[in-house]
């Protein structure tokens, strides 16, 4: 086990360190003139705004309680280490990082800490981390600050608006979707990431023989992610039955999976691999 993932796990089991100004934990809720941003130096409410097309969305925004430590974070953090996707520029991952070492994107991290885990694990890639839970973000930030986790950045807003307007093609050595929201109801599958146009998309910008890892504990979403990758040209399963994959070290074993496993859910990960590009 590396120094850096000592210490994230003495982060992860010893009591928050209190700041001069802020008493850790404590919500924080600031009076706000109308209009001015909840974190002027932070992630911006709609980085995108109206620039794009409305469309169904496989997320759904939440809205909770920001603590101290992490509105700290984010108003520290942001300007160094944060992405607003807005669509407008495409971006350079080794300017991004500051370095060409591989970068993976993460779509859907909740906390952070699994992340931050897989990170501290592997300091050698870069980890891209998209969601639009601020809480999270704030909470991501503050774990890569307090661990020395300079490869990771955090990424805001709409995924698929960062994969088609803001990557170049072959810019990604991996891509990592960990238990995205199952949209059990049958009438809301629809908003399911997982979908065909999806893989399409992620596909131009993964370098042939990179990785799309997902995980879920929703077995119904496990099949048609099986059945949609497995008919999908441009992935390969990694396992030769053609079927789900062991869990591979370097995923966390999450609080929130352990939960679903103590009451009997079943977690699945698949594993494809992007095959070579086909000639046109």
């Amino acid at each position: 086990m590396s120094d850096s993932l000592n210490a994230f796990e003495a982060h992860r089991s010893g009591p928050a360190e209190p700041d001069s100004s802020h008493v850790p934990g404590v919500s924080v809720r600031h009076s706000r003139a109308k209009g001015e941003p909840r974190f002027p130096d932070g992630p911006k409410a709609d980085p995108a705004g109206s620039h794009f097309e409305r469309r169904i969305r496989s997320f759904q925004p939440r809205r909770s309680r920001v603590t101290a430590g992490q509105a700290d974070a984010l108003q520290r953090l942001w300007p160094k280490w944060g992405l607003d996707i807005d669509g407008q520029r495409v971006i350079d991952p080794g300017e991004l990082f500051g370095n060409g070492n591989p970068v993976v994107l993460e779509i859907g991290f909740g906390m952070g800490e699994a992340t931050a885990q897989m990170a501290a694990g592997d300091l050698g890639t870069n980890i891209l981390a998209v969601d639009v839970h601020t809480p999270g973000q704030g909470n991501l930030l503050n774990l890569a600050d307090q661990n020395g986790l300079s490869n990771v950045r955090v990424g805001n807003g709409d995924a698929i608006i960062l994969l088609r307007e803001m990557l170049r093609p072959d810019s990604l050595d991996g891509l990592r979707v960990y238990f995205p929201d199952p949209w059990p109801k049958k009438r809301h599958h629809k908003r399911r990431l997982i979908q065909p146009e999806f893989l399409t998309l992620a596909a131009t910008r993964l370098k042939p023989g990179a990785i799309l890892h997902c995980a879920t504990d929703w077995e119904p979403y496990a099949e048609q992610m099986l059945e949609v990758l497995t008919a999908h040209p441009d992935f390969e399963n990694t396992q030769p039955d053609g079927g789900y994959a062991p869990r591979p070290g370097f995923r966390p074993l999450t609080r929130f999976e352990g939960q679903g496993l103590d009451k009997g859910h079943v977690v699945n990960d698949l594993l494809f691999r992007r095959v070579p590009h086909r000639n046109p």
